[in-house]
């Protein structure tokens, strides 16, 4: 009937990427207006709300901190620019805001807060010819957390990898008694979190039975989970709050920084997305690892007790 009667039709929100109706109608008004003139499409970015909302501006300077400015989320929510269908998933800048000064090191520091993400390897298959010649291994990340104060404006802890370990064709039944005495007595996890998807799930709730409930937190993949991972773990890079050993030759250095390299993003519909290295070009067990270690950072936080003293009786 709208069209029957020429009735104007409004559209609006924020385009997620360049093949949404919204981008699209976009698109050919603004086409039109180079026609005619005539102005159709009307955009007002974060900045502009800002200079009247004083209280918006303070909150999205937070998130542009938070996120970082290239992040997904930042373009499209509060910059109005939409997305061009994936490609690599650090580029150039990202890899230098990963890259840190801190050494390696192989024991814990007194004092010190701990995390750790382990990503489980899958089923050994024969490798054709096209793929990698490692196989699969299941990586642990072991890295160090600190927190910034409560009055911070970005309440993210800061996450130094520090450790990495890499076992492959290892029996899970041998695997798991070295995990529980290197997460446990070595290094004291606060935080573990686990790839509990297919093979993995068995070893997160054996891990949780040795370490505790409260240490091991299971981490299912499903598209909907590994996109908010691979989110949190693009906002810890921007944000200059992940940052990797510095070098030192070893193959576990090497092999992350090539998986980083070679990482690419597949943006999706639903404000999703999807990381990944490609089969043809190796693994991904060192990024979910690291990706992983971000997520067990993320509830690290120690509990602070909310109370009052008692007087005592006198």
């Amino acid at each position: 009937m709208a069209a029957s009667t020429g009735a104007t039709t409004v559209l609006y929100g924020t385009a997620w990427d360049d093949r949404t109706l919204l981008e699209r109608t976009k698109q050919a008004n603004l086409e039109a207006e180079r026609r005619d003139g005539i102005r159709r499409h009307f955009e007002y970015d974060w900045q502009r709300v800002a200079r009247h909302n004083a209280a918006y501006a303070r909150f999205v300077e937070a998130e542009r901190q938070r996120l970082g400015e290239s992040h997904p989320l930042f373009l499209t929510q509060y910059c109005l620019r939409p997305l061009h269908g994936g490609g690599r998933l650090f580029d150039r800048q990202q890899r230098a805001q990963l890259q840190g000064t801190h050494g390696r090191q192989s024991t814990p520091v007194a004092g010190e807060t701990y995390v750790a993400g382990l990503d489980v390897a899958g089923a050994a298959l024969e490798p054709s010819a096209a793929e990698s010649p490692r196989r699969d291994a299941t990586v642990l990340t072991i890295a160090r957390v600190s927190h910034p104060p409560r009055v911070a404006l970005v309440q993210e802890p800061r996450i130094q990898i520090v450790e990495h370990y890499a076992w492959t064709n290892e029996p899970h039944d041998s695997l798991l008694a070295r995990l529980v005495d290197v997460l446990g007595r070595v290094w004291r996890v606060r935080r573990v979190a686990v790839d509990a998807t297919g093979l993995g799930e068995t070893l997160a709730r054996l891990l949780a039975a040795s370490l505790g409930q409260d240490v091991i937190r299971p981490f299912r993949f499903t598209a909907e989970s590994k996109s908010r991972l691979g989110y949190a773990l693009l906002a810890a890079v921007n944000g200059g709050r992940l940052r990797m050993y510095a070098g030192d030759d070893s193959d576990e250095y090497t092999e992350l920084w090539r998986q980083a390299e070679a990482a690419r993003v597949a943006y999706r519909a639903n404000q999703t997305m999807n990381f990944f290295v490609d089969p043809t070009e190796g693994h991904d067990d060192y990024l979910m690892s690291a990706a992983l270690a971000v997520e067990a950072a993320a509830d690290s936080r120690p509990r602070t007790a909310i109370g009052r003293l008692r007087e005592g009786r006198r």
